[in-house]
């Protein structure tokens, strides 16, 4: 079984796909071909925003997004340290602080409530800058009450959106909220390329152009002239090309998560706790993500599924104030204990749209069975 399974998509569209590379290779515009535009052009449609900026990473595209605001040295920017170190990494390269806010036990999102407390704290030294909100496996934040906190402090809000392309917010799309919003095409994502990729949202024309300067080296009227510092930040053509085909077919695969994910709630009922999708939510399940009674439980779990060849993953085992690489900010174990309990009892199980329901019914067999076995 595979935890997440691209070889069964590729054959899906693999013959579209080869034409699209083919055709690539006629024209040979390697570097910001015509698939570029074309595919900024309808993931901008997709999120309702009026422009998209392609880049070469999900990482890169949140730095983008930093730099667009000139965030740096003395800026205080506001996130969750339950996510990947891509969210926290790239305030820091800027120059700008991290402030970490725990997350809520049900949704693993950052806490509004906590949110605001600490954006009212004179705890940390610094001018409060931005809130950068993270979708965690899939499910948008609350942009409501994240936006009416950021225009209360006057801040910047951009949504981290690596994981949740297609999701859905009371009716707005994932990419759609903030100032700025960035996604991931890495492999393993909801729309994913054959490499690296990502891209930028944003309805501002300035900042829209400010991000093509950042995206090749911070160019002016040519790639000779720099009027700033900026990125070798290019999507490759060929990735281009690739989304392109994925994202004919990524509505219908968006419609089988959510069957797949209605069939692991039913069969793991009272076994787990599965992550909460509030009223006017629509997760894009880049994670099926549960919460074990404890570690014991889990390490159980995750034994028994390993003798039926089960893969299952941890997201995320250290929450990023605990990580070395944030020791600087003087965090301590203790300080964040949602994101703490969370990472001690989460499990992620195999998830993509072409499981079958046999397939499920075996990992949640195995799961039910592990549970009982130390009740």
């Amino acid at each position: 079984m595979e935890f997440i399974d691209l070889k069964y998509q590729q054959s899906l569209i693999r013959e579209n796909i080869q034409k699209a590379i083919d055709q690539i290779f006629d024209h040979g515009q390697y570097i910001m071909g015509p698939e570029v535009t074309e595919l900024e052009a309808q993931l901008a449609l997709f999120t309702n925003s009026n422009y998209c900026v392609s880049c070469s990473s999900g990482t890169d595209a949140l730095y983008m997004a930093l730099m667009a605001y000139d965030i740096g040295p003395g800026d205080l920017v506001y996130t969750s340290p339950f996510t990947f170190i891509a969210t926290a990494e790239v305030i820091s390269l800027t120059g700008a602080t991290p402030v970490f806010v725990d997350v809520n036990s049900f949704t693993f999102n950052i806490d509004p409530e906590k949110l605001e407390q600490a954006i009212s704290s004179d705890g940390i030294k610094g001018e409060p800058r931005a809130i950068l909100g993270v979708d965690i496996f899939g499910l948008p934040a609350d942009y409501e009450q994240i936006e009416t906190i950021g225009t209360k402090h006057d801040l910047i809000i951009i949504e981290d959106a690596a994981q949740s392309f297609g999701a859905e917010y009371r009716g707005r799309k994932a990419g759609s909220f903030g100032h700025l919003r960035a996604t991931s095409f890495f492999p393993a994502k909801p729309l994913g390329c054959y490499g690296d990729g990502g891209a930028i949202f944003t309805d501002d024309e300035g900042i829209k152009d400010k991000l093509l300067s950042i995206r090749v080296h911070g160019q002016g009227k040519d790639k000779y002239e720099n009027t700033r510092l900026g990125l070798n930040g290019r999507l490759d053509t060929l990735q281009a090309g690739i989304l392109l085909e994925k994202l004919k077919i990524f509505s219908n695969e968006f419609n089988q998560r959510q069957k797949i994910v209605r069939l692991y709630n039913q069969y793991l009922e009272n076994c787990v706790t599965p992550q909460l999708i509030p009223d006017g939510y629509l997760s894009a399940w880049a994670q099926y993500s549960v919460l074990a009674e404890n570690s014991i439980v889990r390490t159980e779990i995750q034994k028994a599924l390993q003798l039926k060849n089960v893969p299952t993953a941890v997201y995320y085992k250290t929450p990023l104030h605990l990580q070395e690489a944030f020791a600087y900010l003087g965090y301590k174990q203790g300080d964040f204990p949602v994101s703490e309990d969370i990472s001690t009892r989460i499990l992620s199980l195999p998830m993509h749209p072409y499981l079958t329901e046999q397939e499920i019914i075996t990992v949640c067999s195995a799961v039910q069975e592990s549970i009982l076995s130390v009740v």
